[in-house]
């Protein structure tokens, strides 16, 4: 298994400190990762992409490090045919950019529930949204790496159920190991459901925001808040998911991604760290 850092993980920092995508990767060197993870939201012209991409090319083969994923922040929940195919082009754009990047992962949202949309209608047009994609993705060997995320796709058996459904070779599990705790699911027994799945990780922990605390968290499904921390700090037991993985004889990536409220390149460096302890 190779560690990488999530460029989202910086998210505070890219804002405070205006970082390119290239000035990320320098960091991400310098914290001894072996690859790091891009997303779409992050391109100075999402448009006109190009040039970018080759000095994002130069400066990874200058520091060693590959890309582990690329993710695209869709949403196939869309009450006209219009809207979902535009998602659908983003999914298939993205296959193309994560081919141009060297990576054979493109991290995929499934969607959420809005206004009065119900849970059987998101889901079909989930599985349709993905159905189309993972036809391309089968002839360009690109995994479509579903994030548990949301209240359509947040629970493992709502990540099983979509997998299933499209039944596509290419179409798996990111398993963010923090995200199940924001809809009341244990990430250990989330594991025991996706184990099979999973061709990507999210190494991702949070705590339960206690009484008078100032801290902004995330609003779980019911209501309770949570807050971000350095992986090992909250409740997550990231142990038991390395250990399952190790047993599952899985070689892909851990990639770090930290939603805290700390210094996010402290915390970045101090989860990597504390992941290549866990992997010994």
């Amino acid at each position: 298994m190779n560690i990488s850092v999530s460029m989202y993980s910086l998210a505070s920092t890219i804002r405070k400190e205006n970082w390119s995508i290239v000035d990320f990767i320098d960091y991400a060197s310098s914290i001894s990762t072996e690859g790091v993870e891009l997303l779409d939201i992050y391109w100075t012209n999402k448009d006109e992409k190009d040039e970018e991409i080759g000095e994002v090319l130069t400066a990874l083969k200058s520091y060693n490090l590959q890309v582990s994923a690329y993710d695209i922040t869709n949403n196939f929940v869309k009450e006209s045919v219009e809207e979902r195919a535009e998602e659908v082009a983003k999914v298939l754009h993205g296959i193309q950019v994560a081919k141009k990047l060297g990576t054979t992962i493109v991290r995929v949202f499934c969607g959420d529930i809005q206004g009065d949309l119900t849970y059987e209608n998101g889901s079909a047009w989930i599985i349709e949204g993905l159905k189309k994609c993972a036809e391309i993705a089968e002839k360009e060997g690109i995994y479509l790496a579903i994030e548990n995320h949301g209240l359509l796709a947040g629970k493992s058996k709502q990540v099983s159920e979509i997998i299933k459904a499209v039944n596509s070779p290419f179409v798996k599990s990111t398993f963010d190991t923090g995200n199940f705790l924001l809809v009341h699911e244990k990430p250990t027994e989330a594991f025991k459901r996706l184990k099979d799945e999973i061709v990507h990780v999210h190494f991702k922990d949070f705590r339960e925001k206690v009484e008078n605390e100032s801290l902004r968290g995330f609003r779980s499904s019911e209501g309770v808040e949570l807050i971000g921390v350095i992986p090992g700090d909250g409740e997550v037991d990231l142990a038991y998911i390395v250990k399952g993985l190790k047993n599952r004889k899985y070689d892909g990536w851990l990639s770090i991604e930290y939603e805290g409220n700390d210094d996010a390149k402290m915390a970045n460096e101090e989860a990597v760290n504390r992941l290549r302890n866990l992997l010994k």
